[in-house]
């Protein structure tokens, strides 16, 4: 390999040399709905396995903001608050082409502190708001009431670790373009339900993973997901709950400078219950926009804002960072 193909990530792509799939990932999203947030749906990655031996390290941050007040005939929510998540994520090389993922979560459930933000925001371009300007502002309200279902109730802030989860990848394909993996994962109920902090329950899922360039004038890559989770009885949901679950998402990743990359991405997850209320009973999507910032050799910063594109499905919004290390 030539002395470019092994500087900076723009320059060896510009003098034709293939990337290393470990200079791009995608943006790590969470749907922070209070109850979707509740299983153990996984975030995307890349498909390309961790070297042997070899050991990164991310911190991942969010904090979403929701308000959702709906009705029908047989069924009542109302969700107010706001949902803090930081997340040590851990990736171990076992062996060529597998690597261990580890993700230790902790919670914050409470009435926040940006409802007065996103009322003005609203009020700027004359935005409709779903009624949240009406009620008290940085209030925490988790309720679901309905005639054939026992619902819930969260009025008091609480904090503390999340469910923990585990990840076995396998990157069965690799070239110097592409990448494509398998996963199997388990995530353990070990986060307080009463508190919003879990499930309460285990919850397992598989999914398979590409990543690869763009083959275009640009130095382009893309990453994508799909997968099925079948996830442990909650008895925050009981009846309503589905425990049959798919989930599946694109990125692109554009390299716009030597240091500097634009991301978007689309994120999607099936309904969580069995509910006619469309935060609790449709399928979600959310789209992504954000910035990353290579800043140190191995070392990357992400900043990136999630909004929900099917209103309601997710929290209304959501603002991310996230740090990583990756070994060259």
């Amino acid at each position: 390999m030539n002395t470019l193909c092994r500087g900076a990530p723009l320059l060896a792509w510009l003098a034709g040399c293939a990337l290393p799939l470990a200079a791009a990932e995608p943006l790590y999203v969470k749907n922070l709905s209070p109850v979707t947030g509740l299983f153990g749906l996984p975030s995307q990655r890349s498909a390309s396995s961790q070297d042997p031996g070899s050991l990164g390290l991310a911190l991942h941050s969010g904090v979403a903001n929701n308000y959702v007040l709906d009705a029908n005939s047989r069924e009542y929510l109302n969700l107010d608050g706001e949902t803090l998540r930081v997340a040590l994520e851990l990736r171990y090389g076992l062996a060529q082409d597998w690597d261990l993922q580890l993700e230790v979560p902790w919670l914050d459930q409470s009435g926040g502190q940006l409802d007065g933000l996103i009322d003005n925001w609203h009020d700027l371009w004359g935005m409709p708001d779903g009624g949240r300007s009406q009620v008290p502002r940085d209030l925490l309200d988790y309720r679901y009431a309905s005639s054939s279902a026992p619902g819930f109730l969260l009025e008091d802030d609480g904090s503390g670790p999340g469910d923990v989860s585990l990840a076995l990848n396998f990157a069965f394909f690799r070239d110097e373009d592409a990448a494509v993996s398998v996963a199997l994962g388990y995530k353990w109920g070990v986060g307080d339900e009463d508190k919003f902090l879990g499930s309460g329950a285990d919850d397992i899922f598989v999914a398979l993973r590409f990543s690869g360039d763009h083959r275009s004038d640009l130095p382009l890559r893309w990453h994508g997901q799909a997968g099925y989770l079948r996830a442990g009885d909650s008895d925050l949901l009981e009846d309503i709950q589905r425990q049959d679950l798919w989930f599946a998402g694109l990125a692109l990743d554009w390299m716009v400078a030597e240091r500097w990359s634009l991301l978007v991405q689309l994120d999607g997850n099936a309904a969580p219950t069995k509910s006619d209320i469309t935060a609790l009973g449709d399928a979600a999507a959310t789209l992504t926009g954000g910035v990353r910032w290579r800043f140190a050799p191995a070392w990357s910063a992400d900043a990136s804002v999630v909004e929900d594109i099917v209103v309601e499905t997710a929290a209304d919004v959501t603002f991310q960072l996230s740090l990583r290390y990756q070994p060259e």
